[in-house]
């Protein structure tokens, strides 16, 4: 019978899970408030740990979209605020991120 690895244990795996811990999810715990670029396409495993943690920490959730991208129907239902910015515009130069970053810090 095949022994079967525990791909956790593996080093690599090891790295990153504390590079999560000790760099992204200790950044967010002293965050008030988590805005992230929706990704375009199939995926983007930095933003599903990033959306995770926010949930788990129960942080709110601005979700910037870009362009005329879809957005998933549960992504829409937990972000407290969506912000569409147009293809070519910088987030984080928007007015539109601003003023809902200050709608979310009002509501805290």
């Amino acid at each position: 019978m095949a022994r079967h690895s525990d791909p956790w244990q593996d080093p690599s795996a090891k790295r990153w899970v504390r590079q999560v811990l000790e760099g992204m999810a200790a950044k967010m715990a002293h965050s008030a408030v988590v805005c992230s670029v929706v990704p375009d396409g199939d995926g983007d495993v930095k933003f599903w740990v990033e959306l995770g943690a926010s949930i788990m920490m129960d942080k709110p959730i601005i979700a910037v979209v870009l362009g005329d991208r879809a957005i998933p129907t549960k992504l829409e239902a937990i972000a407290d605020e969506i912000v569409r910015c147009p293809e070519g515009v910088n987030p984080a130069a928007s007015e539109d991120v601003a003023q809902a970053v200050a709608r979310i810090m009002e509501r805290l």
